[in-house]
Formats: structure tokens, sequence, C-alpha cells
């Protein structure tokens, strides 16, 4: 056996090592027979919210102990098929051990990036806010731009997404968009969203065709499930409109859409995706005590204070990442440093490249 091949052998047996724990096989692997027996038991489905959680927890399990067993399974093979091709001297037999090992250690690097993902809401839901900041109907435009940009993102990795509150502009695009995204790992990933976006290209508002810049924040609020809070009703203001936007088949004709401001932190949660008023408010309350717990744990919790993260203007010299439209072609994150020329990917929700280098980026730190 080659020392190339013997090295990247070992490398790929060191890394599954070290996802086999970073993952905590085994604790899933209980876990994962535990659901699945909650999951038979006589009336599981009649309450249909409570087992949906159920279901979710056990779906990302069972993902992770199928893909460490893929693993670790394909280790296997890989190996035996190098030592027979060694044995056997065959150069297409060993091309294929080869191959399949560069595969494998392709998988085993997304696998370790995944249990980056540790933090005690990372594996679940979130809620996704757009707000457009300075520039006018051209951030509008821009933060309807990034809101495509997410729905593609999440219709691409086979996230499920609603929107529950969708502001248009006074001309064209939003003002706010708030997206609640259920699936897997949804807050883990979409927290490398999180900030100010910046986007610079010749404006299709302005006759005399000049370039201009706007800015859209991003914000990622983890969904935290069935919470013990009490909320005080002296604090809310509930108020019911008619819901705006495009039209459709989402958006309520009457005025069932709700808003809810919790007055003594001026937090402020709407919904006007549900089709009658008590859902539209029952969904604003699940998302406000998120919201809550968010603060209040931020004030107190040094841990969970990425949560919030830190907020500023929405302009200039506050972004996270750039799209350039002209004179070139360029998104860059600025924390990163990381970039590419394919802008139309990016926008059309290809975000692998720039979630991935946060979350190492983010890793790096925390082991600095």
């Amino acid at each position: 056996m080659s020392s190339e091949a013997q090295n990247r052998l070992e490398l790929i047996e060191q890394l599954a090592s070290r996802i086999r724990i970073a993952s905590r096989f085994e604790i899933r692997t209980t876990r994962l027979r535990e659901l699945e027996q909650l999951q038979c038991q006589e009336g599981f489905w009649e309450d249909q919210e409570a087992a949906g959680k159920v279901i979710q927890e056990l779906k990302i399990n069972k993902a992770v102990v199928d893909d460490v067993i893929e693993l670790e399974t394909g280790i296997g093979d890989a190996k035996t098929l190098l030592e027979l091709a060694v044995e056997e001297d065959d150069a297409a037999s060993l091309e294929e051990a080869d191959s399949e090992m560069r595969r494998l250690i392709k998988m085993a690097e997304a696998l370790e990036l995944r249990t980056v993902l540790s933090g005690r809401y990372d594996e679940g839901n979130c809620y996704l806010e757009i707000n457009a900041g300075a520039g006018g109907t051209e951030s509008c435009d821009w933060a309807e731009m990034l809101k495509r940009m997410y729905l593609r993102w999440a219709e691409r990795d086979n996230y499920k997404v609603a929107i529950l509150d969708d502001n248009p502009g006074e001309e064209t695009g939003i003002k706010k968009c708030t997206i609640h995204v259920q699936g897997a790992y949804a807050y883990g990933y979409l927290q490398a969203e999180r900030g100010v976006h910046r986007l610079v290209r010749i404006s299709p508002f302005d006759a005399k065709s000049r370039r201009h810049t706007s800015f859209v924040s991003v914000d990622i609020t983890p969904e935290v499930g069935d919470i013990d809070l009490e909320i005080d009703e002296s604090d809310l203001r509930v108020d019911t409109y008619r819901a705006s936007g495009a039209g459709g088949q989402h958006v309520n004709t009457t005025d069932s859409a709700v808003r809810i401001t919790h007055l003594t932190t001026g937090i402020v949660v709407q919904c006007q995706n549900e089709r009658s008023q008590h859902s539209n408010r029952a969904a604003a309350m699940r998302e406000l005590k998120s919201r809550l717990i968010q603060h209040e744990e931020n004030k107190r919790n040094k841990e969970l204070a990425s949560i919030g993260g830190e907020k500023g203007d929405i302009a200039f010299g506050n972004q996270i990442r750039s799209y350039v439209l002209h004179p070139y072609k360029m998104v860059k994150d600025h924390r990163t440093d990381v970039e590419t020329g394919n802008v139309d990917h990016t926008l059309d929700g290809d975000l692998t490249l720039f979630i991935e280098s946060y979350l190492r980026w983010r890793a790096e730190g925390d082991n600095n």
C-alpha cells in the first residue's frame, strides 16, 4: 500500500473517530430507540403538535446516526478494496479505492462541520427576520431579493417555511418580513446570516442609471419550543389588521392578521399567515415567547449572548457581507474573507460556501 493511500486512510479513520465522539453517537442511538418506541405507542398522533416535535427530534437523531454508520461502513469497504487492489496489483481497483476515499473524506469533513453545531438551540427551528434599511426604494427591493434568496435556500435544503409577516414597501419590495424556518439545524446554519447585508448595483429605479448602495439587516432567533413563560396580558398591546402583500392562498382577505407589542421590552411580532385571527395570535405568541426568552438570556447568560448579536445602524460600516453587481460581480463575507464571483448562484440560494466558512471561522475563534 502506497504511503499516500495509507495517509489518506488514516486521515479518514481519525475524522470518523472524532465525529463519533463529537456527535455523541451512543447517546443519540439510545435516544433514537426511545423515540421510535414512543412513535409506536397507541394515541401518539392524537396530539399533532407534540407528535410533530417528537418526529423532528427523531429525524435529527436518525440522520446523525445513519450518517456515522454510513461513513464507518464506507471506510471499512474502502479499506478492504484498497488491500485487495494492492495484493493483486490491480491499477483499476486502486483508482476506485482512491476515488472512494476522497469521497469519504469530503463526507467526513461535512459531518465534522455539523458537529460544531452543538449550541443549545442549534438543532432546531428558527425565525428569520428581514428589515430594509438605508436606501429607500432600493433597500426595499434588496430586502425582497434577500427574501427570495432565503426561500430558495430553504427549498434547496428541504426546509419547511412559513411567512408569518410580509410588510410591502411603498413602491416595490418589502420593508420587513418574518419567516418561520422549520427543519434540522435551521438555527445552527442560519446564524451565519445574522447581520447587515450590503448591495451595490446600477439601480433599476434610477432614470440616470447611477450606482446605488443599499442595506438590509437579517436577524435570526431560535424557536425555543415549549416554554413555561407567563406573560402578563397588561404588558401586551394586540392589534388586528388586514393582511397585506401580493395576495394568493397564504394571505388573508379579512382583518385577521395580528400584531403583538410587548410594552415592557418593545418587542413587536406579527403574523398574517394563518387562516384565522385565533391561529395568527397563537403563532405570534409563540414567536414572542421565543424572542422574550432570547432577550432575557442575553442579559443574564454570557454563554448565550451571541444569540441576539450586536445590532447597529442598517448602513455602511456594519455589513457582514457585500453583494456587488457593478462594476464587477462578487459576493464577499467580511468576517471570513470568503468570496465568489458567482453572484447569481448565491442570490438563487446557494449559501453553502458562506455558511460552512462562517461555521469553521467561528469554531476556530472558539478554540483560540
